[in-house]
């Protein structure tokens, strides 16, 4: 029987969390260095410096590098708490696309690598890219169709081609390339790169649906880039197994992020329901409206549950993959069901800047695009089952 009791310290530290997102992050949220774009860095920062003095920086890396080596039980409950405010995953340096990039560098990196690039990361020195979606016709859903690539010239590689939707381009330090190596022992490979280095040109920040993500989502051109053969992470051609270990357990922190979120919403629609009148009554006593809490607590809780259950997994060993894209597609879809009916029950208030809620709802309908849309999560769902299955 699986045990999902939250174990007392863990159930302190998440009310710990909540309350410097209560206390300290809300607050900003309307501070005027939060930009189409997201939050500069000048802000991040300052927030970063507040989760440092609260010893909440970076909570999900191990001891050595500054963090509380959290479970990914323990990343469940500390990641829905910060997930409270669009900022409090900034504040924790918990945000995409660093905190999956810190898992990796920390499963896959070489101890050189790490101290190089993975140690000013989880002191939020440096913020840290994941280049590896391109434009059409290049590698988006289906990795397969990858087309950067990178030359052997000696001891380097020579990387040529075009990244987009690449979250956090504007001021990154450090970045994680996927590109093609050519020839015999080749294949899809990672390297790591300084951003700052000759061949690396952000040509542009993509306007989007969300604007949460410090340095936006950007275009970033790779042209005759040279990066040294002891820059690559792990080993070559082994670039999409590693992948894998990134963006399985990402995905999940990406459900525990947005369930905070989703519950904010449905909190200050909870408060809105229980004061605004109309028609002799508060809107929650109106069954239509009442109907809609009560779906609300329902996807809440499954989503928690759904969550829970694959950490749990993750924290026995297993790759999880299946039950990842289970959660990423159920949690993506009934968490914007939440915000979507948040908005629907503060009515016109709800279409407006004066509470989070339309916020929240435009950046949880992003989530059932990145990492890997709705119908690609289920099209793998269903060829594992059928595999599963074997012959009818």
């Amino acid at each position: 029987m699986i045990d999902f009791t939250v174990p007392p310290d863990l159930r302190a530290l998440g009310d710990e969390t909540r309350r410097f997102v209560r206390e300290q992050v809300i607050p900003y949220e309307r501070d005027p260095r939060l930009g189409a774009h997201g939050p500069s860095d000048e802000l991040r920062r300052e927030l970063n410096a507040l989760a440092r003095a609260q010893g909440l920086l970076a909570p999900h890396v191990s001891e050595r590098w500054g963090g509380r080596g959290l479970s990914h039980l323990g990343r469940a409950v500390v990641f829905e708490a910060a997930g409270y405010s669009p900022l409090g995953p900034i504040a924790l340096h918990c945000a995409a696309p660093d905190e999956g990039n810190m898992h990796l560098l920390e499963a896959v990196a070489s101890e050189e690598h790490k101290l190089r690039w993975l140690a000013p990361l989880c002191r939020g020195e440096i913020r840290s890219v994941f280049c590896m979606t391109e434009p059409h016709p290049g590698a988006g859903s289906d990795p397969g169709q990858l087309l950067t690539t990178a030359r052997r010239a000696g001891s380097d590689y020579i990387i040529n081609g075009r990244k987009w939707l690449i979250t956090g381009a504007a001021g990154a330090g450090v970045a994680i390339v996927m590109a093609r190596v050519e020839g015999e022992g080749g294949g899809p490979t990672m390297f790591l790169t300084d951003m700052d280095v000759e061949g690396i040109h952000v040509e542009r920040l993509i306007d989007s649906l969300d604007s949460s993500f410090t340095g936006g989502h950007g275009v970033v051109n790779f042209a005759d880039c040279r990066i040294p053969g002891d820059q690559v992470l792990g080993e070559v051609g082994k670039g999409l197994k590693y992948a894998q270990v990134r963006l399985a357990p990402a995905r999940l922190t990406h459900c525990m992020r947005w369930q905070g979120a989703a519950c904010r919403a449905h909190d200050i629609a909870l408060a809105y329901a229980q004061k605004r009148q109309a028609f002799g009554r508060t809107l929650g006593e109106h069954e239509g409206v009442g109907f809609m809490l009560a779906d609300n607590e329902i996807d809440l809780s499954m989503c928690r549950l759904g969550i829970r259950h694959t950490a749990w997994l993750l924290d026995q060993g297993q790759t999880a993959r299946h039950e990842s894209s289970v959660a990423k597609v159920f949690c993506s879809e009934a968490q914007f069901r939440v915000a979507d009916r948040c908005v629907q029950i503060l009515g016109g208030k709800g279409l407006t800047g004066d509470t989070v809620v339309q916020q929240i709802f435009r950046e949880i309908r992003a989530f059932r695009i990145y990492d890997g849309p709705s119908e690609v999560h289920r099209w793998a769902i269903a060829r594992s089952l059928l595999r599963k299955a074997g012959p009818g």
